[in-house]
Order: C-alpha cells, then sequence, then structure tokens
C-alpha cells in the first residue's frame, strides 16, 4: 500500500493532495491549525486578511487539479473580470485603455477559496487530515526520506510515506530538517524592497452592481522614490477590499485618517471617494516582512522520497499576484510527472526541477519590478539599472494603448506565456515605436467604466478604445 504525508493544509498543501491521491493509495495531510469548517480566517494565514487574486494561468491549472471547482467559485460569489477590460487600471505609466486580451482574474475572499477548494479535495475518501499536529522532522537519510515525525496532544509519532511533501509556507523548517539528514544548507534567494500591504474590508454602498470593477493602480519602479499602489477589488458577499501597498520609505499608514489619505493620494481621488460611501467591515490590517524568497531546492541533491512546493519553495510579495497560482501550477507539475513516472527513483528530483522551472517565470516577473525600488535589498546579483527602468517604462507607456503589447504583457504576468513572448520582433518593434494614441486622463479612463454607475461622477466623455493591434 503506497502512502503520501503532505505537510501544511493550506491551499498548496490541499493541491498537492489532489495531485497525489490519482497514484498512491493514502494521502494524510498533516496541518498545524484546527481547519475551519466554513469559510473562516486560519489563525496560521496571517496574509489571509488581505486582497487575492487568482491569474488565469493558476485558475486553468486549479480546474484541470479539480474540475469544476470554478464553477463552484462563481456560484459561492467570487467575481472574473478581465485584464484590463474587467477594472480601471492604471499601470506604472498611465492610466489603461479598457481593451479585451486573454488575461483574467478570480477575485474571492482567502477563506472562501481555501473553503471550497479543501472541501472538494477532502471529499476523496484516499485523502485524511491530521489537525492540530506539529511536524518535528523528518525520518530517513541524506538518499531517502521514509516519513516525518509528529507530535499531537504531547504525544510522539512517526508517519511512515513513500513520499513526504513539504507545503508548510515560508516559515517552512525543511532547510534545517534536511540539514539534520546530513545535506548541505539550501540556497537561498532573498530580494527585499520593504514591501508593506495594509488592507481593509467594506460592505459596499447600497446600489453598487454586480459587475462594478474595482479599480487597480500599479506601483512605479525606476524613478529613485519609493513604489506606491492600491488595489480596491469586488468580493463575494457585497464586500469590497481595500490593500494599499509601498516599498521601503513610502509605507501606507494604519490609522484612520491616514489611511484615507493614501488612498486619496493615488494619482486620483476615486478610491478614497469610493470608500467614503462603503461601510468598513472588519478593522485597518498591515502585513509586513514579505520579501521576495526562493530556496533553491532543485540545486540540492534531492533525497528520494522528499518535495517541496508553494510558498515554502518560493515567496513572492504579494503585489505581484502571482502566489496562489504559481502553487496551483506546481501542484499541477506534480500530477502530471505521477503519470509520466510513478514514485520511480528521480521523481523527487525531477518533479523539484519542474516546480523550479515555474517558480523561475514568476520569480522574474517580481524582481524585475522590485530591483528597480529605492533601498532595495538582496543577497543576489540585480540585473535592472537605467536602461532595463527605460524599457520597462516604454512597454508600460506603450501598453496603456496597445492591444497587442498588453495582451502580451498580461499573458505573461498571469502565467499564460513565457517571458520570452516578449522578445518577439512584432512586440520589439511595437515598444520601440512607442505609443500612438495620447495617453488617457484619469476622467476619460473612468469614464470607459458605466459599471461604477452612481457611485462615481466624471465629466469625460469615453474615449474610443480603437487602437494599433
Amino acid at each position: 500500500m503506497s502512502r503520501a504525508v503532505v505537510l501544511g493544509g493550506g491551499l498548496a498543501g490541499m493541491l498537492a493532495a489532489a495531485a497525489l491521491a490519482r497514484a498512491v493509495d493514502e494521502v494524510t495531510v498533516v496541518e498545524r491549525d484546527q481547519l475551519p469548517t466554513e469559510p473562516q480566517p486560519r489563525k496560521g494565514l496571517p496574509q489571509g486578511h488581505h486582497s487575492h487574486i487568482l491569474m488565469r494561468g493558476g485558475v486553468e491549472a486549479l480546474d484541470q487539479l479539480l474540475p469544476g471547482v470554478t464553477d463552484r467559485l462563481y456560484a459561492a460569489g467570487a467575481k472574473r473580470r478581465g485584464l484590463p477590460s474587467g477594472a480601471l487600471a492604471r499601470g506604472p505609466e498611465g492610466w489603461m485603455e479598457r481593451l479585451d486580451t486573454d488575461a483574467y482574474l478570480l477575485l474571492c475572499s482567502r477563506e472562501l477559496l481555501d473553503h471550497v477548494v479543501r472541501e472538494q479535495v477532502l471529499r476523496d475518501p484516499r485523502i485524511g487530515v491530521r489537525e492540530g499536529t506539529r511536524v518535528t522532522g523528518l525520518v530517513g537519510d541524506a538518499d531517502r526520506v521514509t516519513g516525518v515525525r509528529v507530535e499531537q496532544g504531547g504525544a510522539e509519532r512517526t508517519l511512515d510515506a513513500d513520499l513526504v511533501v513539504d507545503a508548510t509556507g515560508r516559515a517552512t523548517s525543511a532547510p534545517k530538517w534536511l540539514v539534520d539528514l546530513g545535506l548541505p544548507q539550501v540556497r537561498e534567494d532573498v530580494v527585499d524592497a520593504g514591501i508593506v500591504y495594509v488592507s481593509r474590508w467594506f460592505t459596499a454602498p447600497p446600489g453598487t452592481r454586480d459587475d462594478f470593477p474595482g479599480v487597480m493602480i500599479q506601483m512605479q519602479a525606476g524613478t529613485g522614490r519609493p513604489g506606491q499602489g492600491a488595489g480596491l477589488l469586488p468580493m463575494e458577499n457585497g464586500r469590497w477590499i481595500l490593500s494599499l501597498f509601498g516599498s521601503r520609505g513610502g509605507e501606507p499608514p494604519t490609522d484612520e485618517e491616514g489611511f484615507a489619505q493614501f488612498a486619496r493620494e493615488r494619482h486620483h481621488p476615486i478610491i478614497a471617494d469610493l470608500i467614503a460611501q462603503a461601510r468598513p467591515a472588519g478593522p485597518i490590517r498591515a502585513y509586513r516582512s514579505i520579501p521576495d524568497q526562493r530556496r533553491r531546492f532543485e540545486k540540492l541533491p534531492v533525497p528520494e522520497g522528499f518535495l517541496v512546493i508553494g510558498d515554502a519553495a518560493q515567496a513572492l510579495n504579494p503585489v505581484h499576484g502571482t502566489g496562489m497560482s504559481v502553487a496551483a501550477q506546481c501542484a499541477l507539475a506534480l500530477r502530471t510527472e505521477l503519470d509520466v513516472r510513478g514514485l520511480r527513483p528521480g521523481f523527487s528530483r525531477n518533479v523539484q526541477a519542474a516546480i523550479a522551472k515555474i517558480n523561475q517565470g514568476a520569480w522574474q516577473i517580481a524582481v524585475n519590478t522590485d530591483q528597480g525600488l529605492p533601498h532595495v535589498r538582496a543577497n543576489v546579483p540585480l540585473r535592472g539599472g537605467a536602461f532595463a527602468n527605460k524599457m520597462a517604462a516604454r512597454v508600460a507607456r506603450t501598453g496603456c494603448g496597445n492591444r497587442m503589447v498588453i495582451n502580451t504583457v498580461f499573458n505573461v504576468a498571469s502565467l499564460c506565456a513565457p517571458m520570452t513572448r516578449m522578445m518577439t520582433p512584432a512586440f520589439l518593434w511595437a515598444v520601440l515605436r512607442g505609443p500612438r494614441t495620447p495617453a488617457l486622463t484619469a476622467e476619460q479612463a473612468i469614464a470607459q467604466f458605466p459599471e461604477f454607475g452612481d457611485l462615481v461622477k466624471v465629466d469625460a466623455a469615453p474615449r474610443s478604445t480603437a487602437s494599433p493591434a
């Protein structure tokens, strides 16, 4: 009888369990917390109080792992919004025209997402959960992991396993566990721009339309000033979440007046005007100490029978919105390798290499932005510089009104295309030519979205969105 143990019952852990259940007889998820039976916040998930998005690449991976799960999420109130057709968006270099692209987002609270995924995963009789259980170490040696040691209610025991998957998040103890087995210390890459997230939930005002688009204002790097931005997103149950973010030296405040003022100063007062009409549905919460961080487990002689996935392998600052989508894609890579090879020799190393390849794309997207912010701290070479910043700005400026450019950029950002897609002759030529139409004013950009209804008043007439292909 084949057994797998998954460490961590969060999103990455549940998706890993779903991937494993097709190939092993029994999967045990070990979770330190007591898991809620309803969509509720969880103690071990402090980031759960902040905004979460699933990129298109993550949505598609999720549906392959758990067919029908996104339909269940939409039925429970999750929203789908196109990029940038479904949200008023200001990029680093200006307001975007409302263009249709292939990219989209799935928006809902983290507690709803976790609940719907967990409920569907645990319907499988091959998957069980040990709650209130702490992992104390791995069993085995430098060549093979054969199980884990756990502590529950003061009693210690060993869980034997053919495969152990660590999905315990940023605070993983896997580096220490592997050293205890005789392996070298894992290399850890860190790029820290000092990003701070400050968020609050609101009850949307009466009369808010179901297709309310939300507002997304991105940070601008390469200016020598701290990057700052904001996102007001529609969620289930008639709620909004507003997340403000800023890099080192430009962190958002957490007091009532400062929170509202920071929102008002983001290029246009629309976000502050919207939340002034809404009712606060929770406290203002901050989330700090969230650098871009990856542990290079694929560089180790990974023992047979052990894998690291999710934030335990790579965790990026949430501004980039890729964490959950990457976790879903990595779980799908785990399932694919199981389908092709099964638990044969070399399995762990092959999967860890596949996870690293998926992580690399998201890492590069994040670091390309974060390295252009002031006072960034890093233990790896940063390959940016003035030329890279100028090119990024030109891409962003051109993309404000060029369908081909912004479609390419958002497909890469939503993990549906490799970064090499931004090196094709057609893309580079469009960027070199630069913008072909005047930039939108804030009023023109807002007027593109009648879905704001009576919540927003603008004087400008919508501008035609016809643009170069």
